[in-house]
């Protein structure tokens, strides 16, 4: 069971100036001058675009430390959060369990480009937990994961065509950049420019929800078992099931992009939990426990096409790196099945609560959940798939719901299509101030505003 750490203060005491960098005294003080030192020297300012707030306004905040649920920026203001990394933390910001197995690694050696024993214990820990799956291969990447399970879907297959699903993310290789959802999705952007034509010739985009009409060139299909990337967007009941059917009928290989949803929604993500097994998965986010990390997986014979085995080839320096291992297994080991189903009855009681609160102020919601994840759209109706999604985001209501909880202390995702990511350390409590400062914010923004 996960009792460490407390929500709340941080365990440790915070950083004495006698203990910061040298150049501490030269840094930045506030948010913005960190902000315009960045982007003299990274592209916006920033190495992942939708943290530039620029789909939301304003300056983004600085984060210097975490603890728990909490993280507090350069100021020294401490905000509640609700991103955790966009799903790759699961137990907290710095859990003890998780820092110790990395400075206890980091003291053995940072990369070797050597097997060791921590890459064969995590990938053990994960064909142990997910049925179905009998050997996974590790890399640093969700988008080096889905890139090379594509990969051995067509090597296996000799087939050449994908099928995805509008606004599905599956991380920025070339070939799933087409309808993708996420930051493609928070910058108004069709694709990217820079990808060729060539390269997503052979992808097929289809609505989520609804399943395609296949035939004998399709190598597979790639989707989220639960769409997060454009909101949140659960499966219809029966979909993953006829999915399941349709690859079947052609030869098709069928992908389950987990790497949000694997070892969030349950000890073994979406096929354990729904029943429907794929031939190829994607892993990452909490199998590094907040560090790189990317796996992909599947049957045996599917597998052994790989090099050195087999003729299709996919390789990578840190892949396996020890840190990110131990990290991993520190995760697995701490998440047991009841923690997961705890946090699931929480969430489920704070969306419904969120739900309420925010219409009685006069704002129509949807709160969808799925497991432990949590979704937001301004909308009078569930929303099923992109055109939804997009048509809730072109409200712009979220950008002024964004800046109220920041206001307030309550860090969300900078996107109206991202997905909210409780976790083992937001208890009660203190999702009861995120409704609290939600029934607050609806209430500003659903008041006319005095002429």
């Amino acid at each position: 069971m996960v009792t460490d750490p407390a929500p709340g203060e941080p365990e440790h005491p915070a950083s004495h100036a006698s203990d910061r960098p040298r150049d501490a005294e030269l840094a930045p003080a506030t948010n913005q001058a960190w902000f315009d030192r960045a982007r003299r020297v990274i592209p916006g300012g920033v190495d992942s675009p939708v943290r530039s707030f620029g789909s939301v306004g304003g300056t983004p905040y600085t984060v210097e430390r975490a603890q728990g649920p909490w993280v507090w920026d350069v100021e020294g203001r401490r905000y509640l959060d609700l991103v955790q990394s966009y799903g790759a933390v699961l137990l907290g910001h710095a859990h003890r369990a998780v820092t110790e197995a990395v400075c206890h690694a980091a003291a053995a050696g940072t990369t070797f480009g050597a097997p060791s024993p921590g890459e064969t214990l995590l990938a053990e820990a994960i064909v142990e937990r997910v049925a179905g799956c009998d050997q996974v291969r590790l890399v640093s990447s969700g988008t080096e994961a889905v890139m090379s399970a594509l990969r051995v879907a067509r090597g296996a297959t000799g087939r050449d065509r994908v099928v995805k699903f509008d606004g599905c993310y599956h991380g920025h290789a070339d070939v799933v950049l087409a309808g993708g959802g996420s930051g493609v999705a928070t910058l108004g952007l069709p694709g990217s420019a820079g990808v060729p034509p060539g390269a997503v010739a052979d992808t097929v985009v289809v609505p989520y929800n609804d399943v395609p009409v296949l035939d004998e060139q399709v190598a597979c299909v790639i989707v989220e078992p639960v769409a997060a990337n454009m909101g949140l967007v659960p499966p219809v009941p029966g979909f993953l099931g006829a999915l399941r059917e349709a690859c079947d009928a052609v030869g098709a290989l069928l992908v389950f992009d987990e790497v949000i949803t694997g070892f969030r929604v349950g000890p073994g993500g979406m096929s354990t939990a729904g029943g429907v097994v794929p031939d190829l998965w994607c892993f990452g986010k909490v199998i590094g426990g907040g560090l790189p990390v990317g796996a992909f997986g599947g049957r045996r014979e599917l597998l052994e096409v790989l090099a050195p085995e087999g003729p299709v080839y996919q390789a990578g320096t840190l892949s396996g790196n020890p840190l990110a291992t131990a990290a991993g297994l520190a995760v697995l080991g701490h998440a047991a099945a009841a923690d997961y189903q705890a946090l699931a009855d929480r969430v489920a009681r704070f969306a419904t609560a969120l739900r309420e609160t925010m219409g009685r102020r006069g704002l129509a919601v949807q709160v969808p959940v799925a497991g432990p994840l949590v979704g937001l759209f301004f909308a009078d109706e569930p929303v099923t798939e992109y055109a939804g999604a997009r048509s809730a985001a072109a409200n712009g209501r979220y950008s002024a719901f964004f800046a109220g909880m920041l206001q307030r202390g309550i860090a969300l995702p900078p996107g109206p299509y991202e997905a909210w990511f409780p976790g083992f350390s937001h208890t009660d409590a203190v999702l009861d101030e995120v409704i609290a400062a939600a029934g607050e914010v609806a209430g500003e923004m659903a008041s006319p505003r005095p002429s």
